[in-house]
């Protein structure tokens, strides 16, 4: 199943896929693998009715998280030092994949509910694909401390 996934996600022009393991979107546990190719592009967001859970199940990720002015609060990397990340509901996050072939599983409470204008971080409500580039080579080099806006 995960190859399967990462060849729909390289095969996609936002080069990821996911795979929904719960039932319907109503569901109340939202579960899902999501395969992320180098170079998809992840604008920082948040949940705010809901935490969210990453585990990398074939890869490796860099996950940011972010305060409100859009300082770097921490930084980990999911399947090199980091097993699994929990990300409170309201904090801004960040996620690059660094490894072709890379599957994220990704856990949040239901119902699914996609993610607004004003829940992507200040410029970057937009998907600019230039823009998309230059957040990935940011995200890349970003330690605690940096500032995103």
């Amino acid at each position: 199943m995960l190859d399967k996934l990462s060849e729909q996600a390289q095969a996609s022009p936002r080069l990821r896929a996911n795979a929904n393991l719960h039932d319907e979107l109503g569901d109340p546990i939202q579960r899902l693998a999501i395969a992320m190719e180098p170079g998809t592009v992840i604008r920082p967001h948040r949940h705010l009715q809901t935490w969210e859970l990453l585990t990398a199940l074939r890869g490796r990720f860099v996950v940011l998280l972010f305060d409100d002015s859009g300082v770097v609060t921490q930084r980990a990397i999911l399947g090199e030092d980091c097993q699994v990340l929990e990300t409170p509901a309201g904090v801004w996050h960040g996620v690059l994949s660094l490894d072709s072939g890379g599957v994220i599983f990704e856990v949040k409470r239901g119902p699914y509910l996609p993610i607004g204008g004003a829940d992507f971080a200040p410029g970057y409500a937009n998907d600019d694909a230039a823009q998309g580039s230059e957040l990935n080579r940011w995200y890349a080099q970003a330690r605690v401390e940096d500032k995103l806006w």
